[in-house]
């Protein structure tokens, strides 16, 4: 026999896959409907334990491993198919329409924002590319903003999730895991970071420069080139830094922020726009106490955490797979007090009003150990 042969044989054995495939599929339908006449769960773990055992048992050992994937694979796809078959519309899908159908359809526009750092920050100026009038709040740090949204000091909060050149803030994906918020919007922000100094002061006399740890880590090579001589100094935010420059006695200062702040704090800009990359974008967030779900929603942000074992997290990822759902952000996060474990955030593009984003939130809200859904919202560029 040569390859073509092979091919042929291989196209056969496939034919007769596809049809004994599609035959299981309507069997896990019609043991769907007797579930569901019968007020059984989907997930049956004795059974699947057993089924997998006595499977792995007629396969020579070398292929064992490989049968093991395979089955878990069927048996995902056949437990999402019977979720969708009984329809298990949970009490947070109900949760979902209800805000679907309250939430105003337009965005409001003159509310109370709460952002991180002082006047000039990049957060304030993600706040208002979302927001012609707000009411601006000032907090000291991030979760300062969070803790005013959940006690209802602010209708809204605004924190950066992740940039371009640094990747993601992880402070922020930690103090998700604390607090309660659902994310209501996202704006994509064009950052350029530009060098801030007292007037008079020159490129050589600067010792030491401030900025947030996200800043200075997109200018990098920028800091490099200034020379060992030169202190970083991380501050809580961009603008704050450009405000300690302005109040400081010292000559030899100078900081790292946005161009908004040479007016506001009276400084002048010895270079412009010394992030390491021209395409420098910071994606953030619009984050509320209540879930409010607007028109046009086609973005899902989800956390959760999977029994701490081997093929956990591939099981979730094959119920992605499966629905055909587009994953645009994985980033895991250490659990507090929970050694070697993680919670798992996810963002996924797919509209609210289809039977996937339904199926999918019922689904995993149902079989992980721990589920938040964050919201749906749409992001503005």
């Amino acid at each position: 026999m040569d390859l073509k042969d092979y091919r042929q044989q291989m196209d056969d054995i496939d034919d007769q896959m596809i049809r004994l495939f599609r035959q299981r599929m309507e069997t896990a339908g019609k043991i769907a409907e007797y579930k569901k006449e019968k007020g059984l769960p989907v997930l049956d773990a004795g059974r699947e334990r057993e089924k997998m055992s006595a499977l792995c048992a007629k396969m020579p050992p070398e292929m064992r491993n490989y049968t093991s994937v395979l089955y878990s694979s069927l048996f995902e796809l056949s437990r999402s198919y019977q979720s969708r078959q009984m329809q298990h519309y949970t009490e947070l899908s109900q949760r979902i329409n209800d805000a679907i159908n309250g939430t105003p359809k337009l965005f409001p526009q003159d509310v109370t924002v709460g952002v991180c750092g002082v006047e000039g920050a990049f957060a304030q100026i993600a706040c208002e590319k979302l927001f012609k009038m707000p009411f601006v709040m000032y907090f000291n740090n991030f979760e300062g903003v969070f803790a005013a949204i959940e006690k209802g000091l602010c209708r809204y909060g605004i924190v950066p999730i992740e940039n371009s050149t640094a990747g993601s803030v992880k402070q922020i994906y930690d103090l998700m895991i604390r607090h309660n918020f659902s994310i209501v919007r996202s704006v994509r922000l064009k950052i350029d970071h530009n060098l801030l100094v007292k007037r008079g002061t020159k490129l050589e006399d600067i010792h030491e420069i401030f900025s947030h740890e996200q800043a200075i880590s997109q200018c990098s090579e920028f800091l490099k080139s200034l020379g060992k001589d030169v202190k970083v100094t991380a501050v809580a935010n961009t603008a704050m830094a450009a405000e300690m420059v302005a109040k400081s006695e010292r000559k030899d200062v100078a900081a790292l922020c946005s161009r908004n702040c040479i007016d506001l704090y009276g400084l002048s800009c010895l270079q412009y726009a010394v992030q390491d990359k021209g395409n420098n974008y910071t994606r953030f967030i619009c984050i509320s106490k209540n879930l409010e779900i607007y028109p046009g929603a086609d973005r899902t942000s989800i956390m959760l955490a999977t029994a701490h074992k081997p093929g956990a997290l591939y099981k979730v990822l094959a119920r992605f797979y499966a629905l055909g759902i587009n994953i645009t952000k994985l980033e895991s996060r250490p659990i507090p007090d929970r050694d070697f474990e993680f919670m798992f955030y996810f963002d996924l593009e797919t509209s609210i009003y289809s039977q996937e984003f339904i199926q999918i939130v019922s689904e995993l809200a149902a079989s992980t150990e721990e589920f938040t859904y964050l919201g749906s919202y749409s992001e503005v560029v």
